[in-house]
């Protein structure tokens, strides 16, 4: 089997790594790093292709998906709450932009 075959992946994971790939694109990373990226995460999870016989059955690692929330929360906590509110006027003013160009 050669490298990067995803043919030993269940179902379940190959649609895992296509929702976190999209969910990179639509934050502006490349095509290829947010496939590889996607990947990693389910590698990291599920721990790798879980369609042979030998390790089924392992728990799923849910903690790499929960580590950019983390991330993002320790760097906001350090913002003086003057700063928080404008970052959060400027957020709410660019979703409202957008709505109005979509609707």
């Amino acid at each position: 089997m050669p490298r990067g075959d995803k043919s030993s992946y269940t179902d379940k994971q190959k649609r895992e790594a296509q929702h976190i790939e999209s969910g990179y694109e639509h934050r502006g990373v490349a095509k290829g790093e947010a496939e590889r990226r996607a990947w990693a995460t389910v590698n990291k999870e599920t721990g790798g292709g879980k369609k042979s016989g030998s390790g089924r059955g392992q728990p799923e690692n849910h903690a790499p998906a929960v580590k950019g929330g983390k991330l993002g929360g320790a760097a906001s906590a350090g913002r003086s709450a003057a700063a928080r509110s404008a970052s959060a006027r400027k957020a709410a003013a660019t979703r409202k932009r957008n709505a109005e160009r979509r609707g």
